[in-house]
């Protein structure tokens, strides 16, 4: 299913991330921000009434002194408007309008997308009546929100969602050419990895325009398999806007992971696993998707005898809990392990439909669960009697127990970690779901 993107912009101080935090943490059933180092929590998944979809908040990308906001604003407005399928605008009321938010508004009016006023700080009826000084910015109706208490927010999101394409049926019967998608930060090696693989192999069928603007899918066929490889690596030069890499990058890889299957992260070596390798990481752990991680450059780093363990163990230990990805150091530039990563991303692939008989999966895991059980909890005893596979088209589980509330994060993880031992499921999130039998 292709998931819409939700970019929040506007000036500083207006409330952007405090209504990205309600957005992104507004049910149970929405899933954390991205972890990674605070600054960079700006990349969220949430849902509304069935629909899944991507958040993100410009709104920390500012930097520099007052003399240069306007001209920060006007990029990060300019990218979010590129990449995303619906925009935000947050305003403040207690400030009115601005002559910064006239400028936002400007930009807005020339773009052919659906845009959303966002009148913030709006908790009274004095405030509501405030509200109306907004219709002068010339982008029509408004919506007055509180994001702190959350008052508002949940129209917004009611008229949000009604501007999103109905959620696709999944035919796990369909088969579509996988996607395969390399991501990773500038300069990792994206573009020379692709074309080095393509380089070599000459039964390319044909280069297609792919739905994100500017990747390029190109129909590829190794070790009998056929698959589209996106290519996410070439920024676009704009005359009139003087990227954001950094930013940019991000930008481009939400877009490109919600239209793949498994993502190859590339990593430089020389720079190590930093914090934007971790927000992209964990983007792709949401959505779902099969996880291969390269460490490019591998030929630059000086070797001792325990180089790649270490090096290796580093990167588990940030990605944890979830470390069951495979890990593969490769040089482009000397060609050298460039298939293996292939046919690592085509392993990961088919460990991603893996389906598990439900007599199978019982004959195992009631067996596991009989010799090491939930702990009780208050005097309680958690009983499982029985497990299945969601007809789902990646991996999540059912286990049926007489107290599902009493079972905790810590004996999920067990279970997890056994299903992986005994299956193989490696480079795919599992998601395991306890409920009343």
């Amino acid at each position: 299913m292709n998931n819409s993107i939700v970019a929040i912009v506007g000036r500083p101080n207006v409330g952007k991330s405090t209504l990205f935090n309600r957005l992104v943490q507004r049910r149970e059933a929405i899933v954390d921000s991205v972890s990674g180092v605070t600054r960079d929590r700006h990349y969220g998944k949430s849902d509304w009434n069935g629909k899944e979809f991507s958040v993100i908040d410009t709104g920390g990308y500012v930097v520099g002194s007052d003399d240069i906001f306007e001209d920060e604003i006007r990029k990060q407005v300019q990218l979010a408007l590129d990449e995303a399928d619906i925009i935000v605008f947050v305003v403040d009321v207690e400030q009115g309008i601005t002559p910064m938010d006239s400028e936002v508004a400007k930009l807005l009016r020339k773009v052919k997308k659906p845009i959303f006023t966002a009148v913030n700080k709006v908790d009274n009826a004095m405030r509501d009546a405030d509200a109306v000084e907004f219709y002068n910015l010339g982008l029509g109706d408004y919506h007055t929100i509180s994001s702190i208490n959350g008052s508002g927010t949940g129209e917004l999101l009611d008229a949000l969602v009604e501007e999103m394409p109905e959620p696709e049926e999944v035919d796990l019967e369909k088969e579509e050419l996988p996607r395969f998608a390399v991501v990773g930060r500038p300069n990792a090696g994206k573009s020379s990895f692709i074309n080095a693989l393509i380089g070599e192999e000459r039964n390319i069928v044909t280069d297609i325009a792919g739905t994100t603007r500017d990747s390029i899918d190109t129909k590829y066929n190794r070790f009998g398999f056929d698959f589209n490889l996106v290519d996410t690596a070439g920024i676009r030069k704009k005359s009139k806007v003087k990227e954001d890499l950094e930013f940019y990058s991000v930008m481009r890889a939400v877009r490109t992971i919600e239209y793949s299957d498994v993502i190859i992260l590339m990593i430089d070596a020389t720079r190590g696993f930093e914090g934007q390798d971790q927000n992209i990481f964990w983007l792709a752990e949401k959505n779902k998707k099969g996880v291969v991680i390269l460490v490019n450059k591998w030929d630059l780093v000086d070797k001792e005898t325990n180089t790649v363990r270490d090096y290796e163990a580093a990167i588990r230990k940030e990605i944890a809990p979830f470390t069951d990805v495979p890990i593969i150091f490769v040089s482009v530039l000397t060609k050298q392990r460039i298939f293996k990563a292939i046919e690592t991303a085509v392993q990961v692939f088919q460990n991603r439909k893996n389906r598990i008989p439900t007599s199978k999966l019982n004959e195992t895991m009631l067996e596991v669960i009989k010799s090491y059980g939930p702990p009780a909890i208050k005097g309680k005893f958690v009983k499982i009697k029985y497990c299945m596979q969601l007809p789902t088209p990646t991996p999540q589980f059912a286990f049926f127990a007489n107290l599902p509330q009493y079972v905790k994060d810590p004996y999920k993880r067990f279970l997890e970690n056994k299903m992986r031992e005994i299956y193989d499921f490696s480079g795919v999130p599992i998601i395991i779901y306890f409920r009343q039998k």
